[in-house]
């Protein structure tokens, strides 16, 4: 039980950073139409992002914030060269377009960096664990997933409260009456575009304390769209269970399938954890092709 305990905290909590680049992923989806497939990537050069800022000498907040500043400028740039021009094309078309950045983006982070792991020095988080009875945890685990609800509380915040905020859901509702308020879908498209640059620079910063940064922080951010397929790739809400959904089942499959054996013999020689989170999303698209929280799209012909 205190194995099960431990594996579950943990799994919240690094689901936490999940459910945070899913909501980039399902921002991009809900008001466009378009599944980024380099939102991986997105989160890799945040990750470097805020690694360079730090090693500057910034204080961890300050490259968390710098992070934030440029992920917006680059999400805001990255809409107007590559995805305005294509307001109206097919939506096939767009998408090979993300697989493009995806190459792209990764090519020059690895010119720049290399492909050396690296370690943000000195350790931003204290390596004494924190300990709840017989659970231990990490100080990493637990500083990333306060830092990942806080933001998620932001951007949610954002959504509610704020008159861009509000332009994103009407435009994502219905488009043609957004127009008809006078949003315009440009704007619309460049914001979630900078949102999602921010939302994936964060957690690409946070899976890096906990795993150090390698081109490899650019597959975690695969590992996300399990959890935006679970929840529904245009529910904001769904984005975030689902990440914390996969984050749990991930650090279970880990905990379990890969030491499982029979009589002292291995059955599965391991790795289960990073293929499990497409088994779950496989096995729910037979039956809910449309995600959890999904909307249920009925054509009359």
């Amino acid at each position: 039980m205190d194995v099960f305990l431990q594996l579950i905290i943990t799994g919240v909590m690094v689901g936490s950073i999940y459910a945070l680049v899913a909501l980039g992923w399902t921002l991009i989806y809900k008001s466009s139409g378009v599944l980024n497939l380099a939102m991986g990537e997105l989160t890799l050069i945040g990750a470097y992002v805020s690694f360079t800022f730090y090693q500057w000498g910034f204080p961890f907040p300050l490259a968390l914030l710098a992070t934030l500043v440029i992920g917006a400028l680059l999400g805001l740039l990255t809409e107007r060269l590559f995805l305005q021009p294509l307001i109206g094309e097919p939506t096939l078309t767009v998408i090979m377009v993300t697989v493009g950045l995806s190459f792209f983006f990764r090519a020059v982070v690895a010119l720049i960096f290399g492909t050396d792991t690296l370690v943000f020095t000195p350790a931003v988080f204290p390596s004494e664990p924190i300990r709840w009875g017989a659970v231990v945890v990490g100080q990493v685990y637990v500083w990333s997933f306060l830092a990942a609800i806080a933001m998620l509380l932001i951007f949610v915040a954002f959504f509610r409260y704020t008159r861009w905020g509000l332009s994103i859901q009407a435009t994502a509702d219905d488009e043609m009456a957004a127009l008809s308020l006078g949003i315009s879908a440009k704007f619309v498209y460049a914001i979630a575009w900078a949102i999602a640059f921010m939302a994936a620079g964060v957690g690409g910063t946070l899976l890096g304390n906990i795993n150090g940064i390698n081109i490899s922080v650019g597959y975690l951010g695969l590992l996300v769209l399990p959890a935006v397929v679970l929840g529904g790739l245009n529910s904001i809400p769904g984005a975030i269970v689902g990440g914390i959904t996969i984050g749990v089942l991930q650090n279970l499959a880990g905990g379990y399938l890969d030491n499982l054996t029979i009589l002292g013999v291995r059955l599965i020689p391991g790795g289960v954890k990073d293929i499990f989170p497409f088994v779950v999303m496989t096995v729910l698209l037979w039956f809910k092709p449309y995600g959890l929280w999904g909307w249920v799209r009925i054509e009359r012909v």
